[in-house]
């Protein structure tokens, strides 16, 4: 399949993505400061540096893009152009989940992961009001 964008289209679509503070994150951030919760944003002290960290739940939560992390969703396609580049890049990004998720698990933090695809209209009441559930339990 090929890109359907120019080099350039692709390099500035790219260049425009946020890692910090995206519209996931501030979903999930804003319902759960409408629930109660109060929370810290990207704890640089923490492997992985989570999205989302409750303290008083030792809980973190990382709010990943289904492409960047490859999560096995109808989302998460390998591009077809640069494709060496891209799998070790992806692949990268995996195993350091990994590693962060074992990094923080080790001193008793819980880990949840909100998926962007769980985000999307027919899915996320359903998926937000299990995050509730999964953070107090």
């Amino acid at each position: 399949m090929a890109d359907n964008h120019t080099k350039e289209q692709r390099s500035y679509n790219m260049s425009r993505i946020c890692s910090k503070n995206n519209a996931p994150e501030e979903k999930v951030r804003k319902f759960l400061f409408s629930k109660g919760f109060r929370y810290r944003k990207n704890d640089k002290k923490l492997p992985g540096c989570p999205d989302i960290v409750l303290p008083k739940y030792k809980t973190v939560i990382f709010v990943n893009g289904c492409f960047w992390h490859k999560h096995n969703c109808k989302r998460f396609v390998w591009p077809s152009s640069n494709e060496e580049y891209w799998k070790k890049k992806i692949l990268r990004n995996v195993e350091r989940d990994e590693l962060n998720i074992k990094g923080l698990k080790e001193p008793g933090w819980k880990v949840l992961v909100v998926w962007e695809c769980e985000l999307k209209k027919v899915a996320i009441d359903k998926r937000l009001e299990t995050l509730v559930d999964e953070i107090r339990t």
